[in-house]
């Protein structure tokens, strides 16, 4: 399973902008869990927002609740990120992950291990 992650830029303060993340190969039959993370340099990687395999279920991690918003197509393995306000403490590169099994609750949802399959990974740069 392949995932690519496209949307990342560079945007002021404030402003906006939607992260995609496509999965690609052995996925018929198959709907994943899809979870997004990020890395700033320096720094661990961090969870961001996940959601469930049917879209009932989302996740966030405080420091982006009320201004992200994760979404996909249901029964597909296609999900977005909707950022909004952001901050230049959002600057980082983004993740897109997919977990088969996953991610069984809040919990594992924020966990790297809960995930089987990583894209390249996407650069948001938000300018002070």
């Amino acid at each position: 399973v392949q995932l690519q992650a496209s949307g990342g830029g560079l945007v002021e303060t404030g402003g906006s902008l939607r992260l995609s993340c496509a999965a690609s190969g052995r996925t018929f039959g198959t709907t994943y869990a899809m979870g997004w993370f990020r890395q700033a340099p320096g720094k661990e990687r961090e969870f961001v927002a996940a959601i469930s395999w049917n879209g009932d279920s989302t996740y966030y991690a405080d420091s982006v609740k009320g201004r992200f918003t994760i979404s996909r197509e249901r029964n597909e393995n296609t999900v977005w990120l909707q950022m909004n306000g952001l901050k230049p403490e959002d600057s980082s590169v983004y993740y897109c992950a997919a977990s088969q099994y996953g991610p069984g609750g809040s919990y594992y949802a924020t966990k790297i291990p809960t995930y089987d399959y990583w894209g390249h990974g996407t650069l948001v740069t938000v300018s002070s």
